[in-house]
């Protein structure tokens, strides 16, 4: 993993975009993007559409999708001395939060940390108990009246972006998943040669993928009309008291998955670019879903062939998630070599022999 690449990651993961206010990053999502992509679209769903284009004629699409929302809170009710009742947007735990610092993305961007009441001061035998949000608090020391205005009942809260490079190259940080994803596959893209690309490219960073059942993959894969497309997220990594068969392991490279909601061909043939390459790969089964946006992606339109790819990841949906470069490097190398394959670009584009699954 080079230094532009890692500080890409930490810079992208870093942007606001809590899961329903994607739209908030569209201006520094263009400020990034715009000179290395042709162009940019934003749709009403809040999905971004960043194209780029190989030069020929009738060349198919490529879709690589990595959702673009991160887990966060919101604030349900402002109380006296400068404190914020919330809850949460998207999968997460009240046992990950205290003492997290955090940002209100009021009218004004507000420092905050997440309180509650000392166990010193807890009611006998709930002394080492867990809190509940009703029992969170986020201290931005600003009196009621202006909270009022600053950041009234619905504004968003995320973590504060705070990223460290650990032992052994690991990266640790918020909203990894699945930003980094986003960002490792932009940098593959932006640094791929335009004469060396299968097709027409489209990076769809996809809203509302932690807050919905079907999200905004299925919107944004309809405005770019792929021939075949790959849905990259974030995988659980492997830690002590963990299951072997829920869990991929860490610096063993990018996951592939099985499943019934994705193209068994496109799968194969990219295990086989992974060995071809020498790019490091482990195999999950998912039988009937993926966890991801690749079953409702699969299902748009006339259907679209799609290849679940996974990017393994420690302490997800926390505010210290952890990846690993050598992950890193092979997730940026299949992207580069999925949209470079004339073998997937002849099978998969549309109007060729029917396909199977």
């Amino acid at each position: 993993m080079n230094e532009q690449l890692k500080q890409d990651i930490f810079s992208l993961c870093g942007v606001m975009s809590v899961s329903g206010f994607e739209t908030l990053a569209t201006d520094e999502i263009r400020r990034r993007y715009s000179e290395l992509f042709d162009r940019i679209e934003q749709d009403p769903v809040g999905n971004h559409l960043l194209f780029r284009s190989c030069g020929r004629e009738n060349a198919p699409t490529i879709l690589i999708d990595a959702h673009f929302d991160e887990i966060g809170m919101m604030v349900t009710k402002i109380c006296e001395g400068g404190f914020l009742h919330f809850t949460s947007v998207g999968g997460l735990s009240p046992s990950v939060l205290q003492g997290a610092d955090v940002i209100v993305w009021g009218k004004q961007p507000l420092k905050g940390v997440i309180t509650s009441t000392p166990p010193h001061l807890r009611k006998a035998g709930e002394e080492d108990t867990l809190s509940e949000f009703d029992d969170l608090l986020i201290d931005v020391g600003y009196p009621k009246e202006e909270l009022d205005t600053l950041c009234p009942v619905g504004t968003p809260i995320g973590f504060a972006p705070r990223y460290r490079e650990l032992a052994g190259g690991a990266l640790a940080g918020k909203s990894f998943d699945n930003k980094a994803c986003g960002a490792i596959a932009a940098y593959a893209i932006a640094h791929t040669p335009k004469e060396d690309l299968a097709g027409d490219v489209v990076l769809l960073l996809s809203a509302f993928e932690e807050t919905a059942r079907i999200g905004g993959v299925s919107p944004g894969t309809a405005k770019a009309d792929p021939d075949y497309a790959m849905v990259i997220d974030v995988n659980l990594a492997r830690v002590p008291h963990t299951p072997k068969s829920e869990t991929v392991p860490l610096r063993g490279g990018i996951s592939l998955a099985w499943s019934a909601a994705t193209s068994r061909e496109l799968t194969a043939m990219t295990r086989d670019l992974c060995e071809e390459k020498a790019i490091p790969y482990v195999t999950v089964a998912a039988p009937s879903s993926t966890g991801t946006n690749s079953p409702t992606l699969n299902l748009v339109g006339a259907g679209v062939p799609v290849v679940d790819v996974g990017l393994p990841l420690r302490n997800m949906h926390t505010y210290y998630e952890v990846i690993y470069p050598e992950d890193i490097d092979a997730l940026c190398r299949l992207v580069e070599e999925f949209i470079k394959n004339p073998a997937l670009a002849d099978r998969f584009k549309k109007g060729e022999e029917e396909l199977p699954r």
